[in-house]
């Protein structure tokens, strides 16, 4: 069997984080896609073509990976939909595939789902689907008794046909692109299209997921990506005998410490917690898990960090940082907090294209994009979002979001009495 992976598009609901594409976010040391491909290829898809942009980085980004699987790359020249993105794999497949986002680290529990109901119903189309609160934002499945007949793409509230959303996973054989190449009119949308041409002709199956795996379309859903692979057996205990430990460090639960990681004395840390090789972390730093700290991260004396997802060469002085999600490169003064909790304990909404979402989240700090320097005594509110290679100065409190390449400054007066 083969595996298309979709990592084409620009992602601008993940901004601040969509620089690159956001399957390059790095996790336990690897990125997202990394983590479906191993995922894949352990289900026995031995064949998985990656579908990307012109302008990606991703095939380099897994250059020097060791799968195994054979990976082919194809590139979607333009942002045509993702049914225009599957067909561009078209030439090679030649035998039943799946169709997977690339950040779909559960890929192998999925999979094991998807065969047991192909071998159980020799079904040639299996969808995949779990419960929605919120039927109209999604494409929604349409049953007799049991069996999937129609997708009904954002339905009016009302009119829904069942509360059941379909993910963008799937199970088809090869002649699905023939369907593809008959249908009339090609459009951002076309995929549901064909897939309700293509379920009326074919035996089709359908696997109900309990929890649906993060979709990942806003960056707050990293959080719970997070938790998936802490608590997954690719995470594993481990402390390098090149890590040079403090005195008086307190290690708590799952940790990994990678090469050359230097720990200061007086800290704690409770797991689980990723600490990426060459990373420094300062005396009497707290750091309760989950947390990922990638590759070379420094900590000053005196920083907590609580459930963060860090990427690589980011340095902190000092501060407490809940609950968030930073990325490369970036650098925050002595004394940065991120308030991570509504005073009146609300769920905390974030802005994404000039809309507010609710994050259905109690807690969540900020989310930062690559570069971007903070001055010390700074700080974000709750579900704020920093751009790249902002400049916040001292003293400033970020109420809203800041775009990119931003410089944000507080005025002060002073006043002096003789």
């Amino acid at each position: 069997m083969q595996a298309i992976i979709l990592a084409a598009g620009k992602s601008s609901r993940f901004w601040p984080l969509n620089k690159q594409h956001k399957s390059q976010i790095r996790v336990l040391g690897k990125s997202l896609i990394y983590w479906t491909i191993k995922g894949l290829s352990e289900s026995g898809i031995r064949d998985i073509i990656v579908v990307n942009s012109s302008n990606s980085s991703l095939e380099k980004e897994l250059t020097g990976e060791k799968f195994d699987a054979k990976i082919s790359y194809v590139i979607q020249k333009k942002p045509l939909g993702t049914g225009n993105a599957v067909f561009q794999a078209k030439d090679f497949i030649k035998e039943p595939f799946f169709i997977f986002w690339p950040y779909k680290v559960t890929a192998k529990e999925i999979v094991k789902k998807i065969l047991d109901k192909y071998n159980s119903e020799n079904s040639q189309v299996i969808l995949v689907g779990t419960k929605t609160n919120t039927p109209w934002d999604y494409g929604i499945l349409k049953f007799e008794g049991e069996k999937v007949i129609e997708i009904s793409e954002n339905p009016k509230p009302g009119q829904e046909p069942s509360n059941v959303k379909v993910l963008g996973t799937y199970f088809l054989y090869p002649d699905f692109f023939d369907y593809y190449q008959n249908i009339k009119k090609h459009h951002q949308e076309d995929l549901i299209d064909v897939l309700n041409l293509y379920i009326k002709n074919k035996k089709t199956g359908f696997v109900r997921l309990e929890k649906e795996p993060p979709s990942l379309k806003y960056p707050w859903e990293l959080l719970e990506i997070l938790k998936i692979m802490m608590n997954s057996e690719d995470f594993k205990q481990f402390i390098s005998p090149k890590a040079r430990i403090g005195k008086n460090v307190v290690i708590n639960g799952n940790v990994y410490i990678g090469e050359n990681v230097t720990i200061g004395e007086n800290t704690v840390i409770y797991g689980p917690c990723f600490i990426g090789k060459n990373s420094k972390i300062g005396a009497n730093n707290i750091l309760r898990g989950p947390v990922n700290l990638e590759n070379d991260i420094i900590t000053g004396a005196f920083t907590e960090i609580k459930n963060c997802l860090i990427q690589e060469e980011t340095h902190f002085h000092s501060g407490y940082f809940g609950d968030s999600i930073i990325g490369r490169n970036c650098r925050f003064g002595a004394g940065f907090v991120t308030a991570n909790r509504r005073i009146d304990r609300a769920s905390i909404k974030s802005k994404v294209k000039g809309k507010k979402i609710d994050t259905d989240l109690s807690y969540f700090g900020t989310v930062v994009g690559d570069g971007s320097r903070f001055g010390i005594q700074s700080g974000t509110m709750p579900g704020i979002f920093v751009g790249s290679e902002c400049l916040i100065g001292p003293g400033t409190l970020v109420f809203d979001n800041i775009k990119d390449k931003t410089n944000l400054f507080t005025k002060f007066k002073f006043q002096r009495k003789k």
